[in-house]
């Protein structure tokens, strides 16, 4: 790709992975312009989107490039955020972080960067592509411990034709001595966890004051009342912590965890231990997004992750109506609704949907 005269926009967080990215691309000749994206308008200061704009700020005098920011809270509202209540309502547990790259990050701000005559748009992830042959290759970013291709997976070819991934052959090591090499002033700041619209606060806390809760009943996998639960959309699959129901004397002694929800009757079904009620040999996809040019067959083998930093799993795929069939080869534990199961062949991500239904190795019946 040429790169004398190839405008770029770096989408930059305030952290050290933007910031290398934008290094990188300003050595190797591009023209880069720095933005700041305001996606959360935040009243008690725990989403420290300030300090945050003033790294960017600080980097970019550093780095001698333009900077400035946007505010997409509206599109961040309307895209994102509604969706994230409205699956929690309907019991699921969404991903807003995919949602957030797919109609934010490389959709209305990349949309803003073409309007202002950028080439491109370049962001801090840990992945790769690949342009040879037809179309653009999603592949994995080589630190496989801090590999994002999990919340790309929803991006498509006219998409990825514009994305630039700096860092995505380094070593996360190595992107902190680049920074501390050329003094950039968020080398040593601490790495964001988490959902930037909920920041250090407490989910549940969080998540209640903007659904209503609906106490119910918290019952066994015999229809046993084990107790109270606060409302069905603070509890995910799989979960132990925060149940409020450790220390009984008329069990086995060992933890307790969600393995099911009944909306209809506001149950929240928790098991002492791991059983199978617990694991799942499918799922089901309405939409699967398909990154790479070339079409799928009907029916393959690849490897799947069902939440971020899950090893791959062997799993065989059915497409169908423009979802998919993803059978495991090994029973899945947890498997939860709402997040999204991601496919790979090798290194390429080839896309991914959300997870519709699972087929459970024991079903619930009480």
């Amino acid at each position: 790709m040429e790169r004398e005269n190839r405008r770029v926009i770096v989408g930059m967080s305030g952290g050290v992975d933007s910031a290398v990215a934008a290094l990188l691309l300003k050595e190797q000749g591009y023209e880069v312009t720095g933005v700041f994206m305001r996606n959360w308008e935040d009243q008690d200061g725990t989403c420290p989107a300030e300090q945050d704009y003033e790294d960017v700020r600080r980097v970019s005098e550093a780095l001698d490039i333009p900077y400035y920011t946007v505010n997409f809270t509206k599109e961040y509202q309307d895209r994102v955020f509604s969706y994230f209540l409205s699956e929690y309502t309907a019991g699921r547990t969404p991903n807003p972080d995919i949602l957030c790259n797919t109609e934010i990050k490389f959709k209305a701000f990349l949309d803003f960067a073409l309007k202002t005559g950028a080439d491109l748009l370049a962001t801090g992830h840990y992945a790769r592509l690949s342009r040879e042959g037809t179309g653009v290759r999603l592949l994995k970013g080589l630190d496989g411990g801090k590999d994002q291709t999990y919340f790309l997976a929803g991006l498509t070819q006219e998409q990825l034709s514009r994305a630039l991934f700096p860092i995505g052959a380094m070593q996360k090591r190595e992107v902190r001595d680049l920074a501390r090499l050329h003094k950039l002033p968020v080398a040593e700041k601490k790495d964001s966890t988490g959902i930037c619209f909920i920041g250090e606060r407490n989910f549940k806390r969080f998540l209640m004051s903007y659904l209503p809760a609906c106490p119910g009943d918290m019952v066994d996998e015999h229809g046993k009342r084990i107790g109270r639960h606060d409302g069905l959309m603070y509890y995910t699959l799989g979960q132990r912590r925060g149940l409020g129901i450790g220390g009984r004397s008329d069990g086995s002694g060992e933890s307790w965890f969600v393995i099911g929800k009944d909306l209809k009757r506001n149950l929240l079904i928790v098991q002492q231990g791991e059983h199978e009620e617990l694991f799942s040999l499918s799922l089901t996809m309405d939409t699967l997004n398909v990154i790479p040019q070339e079409d799928l067959p009907r029916a393959f083998s690849c490897t799947a992750k069902f939440r971020y930093r899950q090893p791959d799993q062997a799993v065989q795929v059915e497409l169908q109506a423009g979802g998919a069939l993803v059978r495991f080869a090994e029973p899945q534990r947890a498997v939860t609704p709402g997040q999204w199961c991601v496919l790979y062949r090798g290194e390429e991500c080839l896309g991914g949907g959300p997870i519709q239904t699972t087929e459970p190795m024991k079903r619930i019946s009480i």
